[in-house]
């Protein structure tokens, strides 16, 4: 299983504070904003502004704050213009990290990143220098309640998934990333409906952590994660399956 899939669920497993609500929707706003920008308010005819939709309602956004986002989006109301950032660097172990961002000021963002980067025992990288190292993927997560091993493995497979990875109380389904909707449209026409649906970067190869190396590369990457400006975070390392459900259950 790849770093970002192992690292997604140590993050679902310890769920997020209601406190760090308004974040999230921060996030999720600019990610709506920018993808109405670039292919127009119309989910039916944009994938990306599916996706960032889909995040949303998992994320419980009110639909009010889902609507303003895209009229921002189209110009219909004020907003500020956001511009499309990727950077590239290492962390602890050599983990190479690429950190996705959706910016009104890059010159801030870049020094925050760097900052954290170098504060945490990493550094920043060249353009070119870890991208490569990533490919994108659709993935969604499927409550297992919802349904049986077979019936999942049929309707997704079918449309066109990759794989179905058996993650304790979920199913992970990974697609290509042109069709992660396909695949989700089917599972929900099927009464499957995903509870989360997204585009990611998975590491095509991987670096196994120690102990100390995998608690510093998890912290570091959750503080780049927390940041405002950071709308993805992908890296390519590897846990051993018991020290990760020791990460995942610590408090």
């Amino acid at each position: 299983m790849s770093g970002h899939s192992k690292w997604s669920t140590i993050k679902r497993k310890k769920g997020k504070a209601d406190a760090e609500r308004g974040k999230l929707f921060t996030k999720l706003i600019r990610e709506i904003t920018i993808a109405a920008k670039d292919g127009g308010g119309d989910a039916e005819a944009n994938p990306r502004l599916r996706t960032a939709l889909a995040a949303a309602r998992a994320g419980n956004m009110p639909a009010a704050n889902i609507e303003r986002a895209i009229k921002k989006g189209t110009g219909e109301l004020p907003g500020v213009t956001y511009e499309e950032v990727a950077y590239e660097g290492y962390g602890p172990g050599g983990v190479a990290f690429l950190i996705e961002t959706t910016t009104d000021n890059r010159n801030r963002t870049t020094a925050d990143i760097r900052h954290l980067l170098t504060k945490h025992g990493g550094s920043m990288g060249e353009v070119g220098s870890v991208a490569w190292l990533f490919e994108r993927k659709g993935m969604m997560v499927l409550d297992k309640s919802a349904g049986e091993e077979d019936d999942v493995l049929m309707v997704a497979l079918e449309a066109g998934a990759e794989d179905v990875s058996d993650d304790d109380d979920v199913w992970t389904i990974t697609t290509p990333d042109t069709l992660l909707h396909t695949v989700a449209d089917a599972l929900t026409e099927a009464g499957m409906t995903p509870e989360r649906v997204e585009i990611v970067r998975i590491a095509t190869t991987t670096i196994e952590l120690d102990r100390d190396n995998a608690g510093k590369v998890l912290k570091l990457a959750e503080l780049i994660e927390d940041n405002d400006d950071v709308t993805r975070v992908s890296a390519n390392f590897d846990l051993p399956d018991d020290l990760m459900a020791e990460l995942a259950e610590a408090e």
